[in-house]
């Protein structure tokens, strides 16, 4: 019984777990408390996309091109509020700024508008969808060698339309969906990327799209014919376009930005023009999808064969929600997960604490026997 006063238990040689560093008291409730926060879908949005003001704007990954566009915007119009306008309202009419005025609003609304909203972006398939449509294609039963065909055939107004599989997205695309490489993401209705604006021009956002370039052809003919006019009355007397530019100079940076431009962005629009009376996309016209380029007698499936119920169909609809839900929560189960790391742990030393705790009751009991 005296020896047994006297032993001590060496605790090398029971199992306790290993001893885990000293957690702040503050980063401790720190650690607790991020898990309760919930994130939005845009913070793990998979595509190429950056987004500002909590997920309300969007914009593509490679959007530099877009700061040229509204610069020669701002440069342009701002040189003819200052230079010309006091001439052409001293001279000829005072609705001359109001006009320009009006043009240069609508134009910058509608490019931000196309630039900053979702043109049509599909959410990819999640794992359980992606296995379905896995199963759906390899329904076949066939061991042999040959894969699955990967496309789908669809009949839209008598028409065949074949839909393609997005290898990246894990889903078939819909009829006139296609997967843009540059933003990696499928686009409904899609009609091209354009690096002018910065983002991809599909279903929801075309028709601001068409509305920008057809008022920047009316802006850019209406700020050309005034720099023309100042120009010309300034001329007068004898005096030459030498002393014109040089009593205005804006107005040769505005003559030489307005010259250049003008043409291209007036078949721009021209060329638009065409697609929406038409109901096709760019991307549908430079394949020739429907024009039976390859042979084959096909027809546009999505057309009204009228000119007025095309153009209405195209601008005038309501337009679509946003598939991707970018400020929306995700679901509380990724967030239970890195909380269940907090409470396991604790768990897991009281469950080591009662083990230590029931060996040195036993080693007690066996001394005193």
């Amino acid at each position: 019984m005296k020896n047994c006063e006297y032993q001590q238990i060496d605790p090398q040689t029971l199992p306790t777990p290993t001893p885990t560093p000293p957690v702040h008291q503050g980063s401790n409730n720190h650690k607790r408390e991020e898990p309760k926060r919930p994130r939005r879908k845009w913070q793990v949005f998979p595509g190429k996309n950056r987004f500002y003001c909590d997920g309300r704007i969007i914009v593509a990954r490679q959007s530099g091109v877009l700061p040229l566009t509204l610069g020669l915007i701002l440069v342009t119009s701002g040189l003819f509020f200052i230079f010309d306008c006091p001439f052409l309202v001293k001279h000829l009419t005072s609705c001359i700024p109001v006009i320009g005025g009006i043009l240069f609003v609508f134009v910058v609304i509608t490019l931000l508008q196309t630039s900053f909203s979702d043109p049509g972006i599909l959410p990819r398939a999640t794992p359980d969808e992606a296995a379905d449509i896995e199963k759906q294609i390899d329904n076949t039963g066939n061991t042999s060698y040959r894969p699955p065909p990967r496309t789908k055939e669809v009949l839209i107004n008598q028409q065949v339309v074949k839909l393609k599989y997005c290898f990246t997205c894990k889903m078939f695309r819909p009829p006139r969906t296609s997967h843009c490489s540059l933003c990696d993401n499928c686009v409904e209705r899609f009609d091209h990327h354009c690096p002018w604006v910065g983002n991809c021009v599909g279903k929801r956002n075309y028709r601001f799209f068409y509305t920008f370039i057809v008022s920047l052809s009316f802006l850019t003919a209406f700020i050309f014919g005034c720099v023309t006019t100042h120009l010309a009355l300034r001329a007068q007397d004898g005096k030459g376009l030498v002393f014109a530019l040089q009593e205005s100079p804006g107005s040769a940076v505005e003559l030489v930005i307005c010259f250049f431009s003008v043409w291209s962005i007036l078949g721009l629009s021209g060329f638009h023009t065409y697609l929406v009376a038409s109901n096709l996309t760019t991307n549908e016209d430079i394949k020739g999808s429907w024009s039976g380029k390859s042979g084959e007698d096909v027809t546009n499936p999505y057309s009204y064969n009228n000119i007025f119920i095309n153009c209405c169909s195209v601008l005038c609809g309501p337009l679509p929600p946003s598939l991707i839900d970018r400020r929306g929560f995700l679901p509380t189960d990724e967030s239970a997960q890195t909380g269940g790391m907090d409470i396991e742990l604790p768990a897991l030393a009281a469950k080591s604490e009662i083990n230590v705790e029931e060996k040195c009751l036993d080693f007690a009991v066996s001394c005193s026997g």
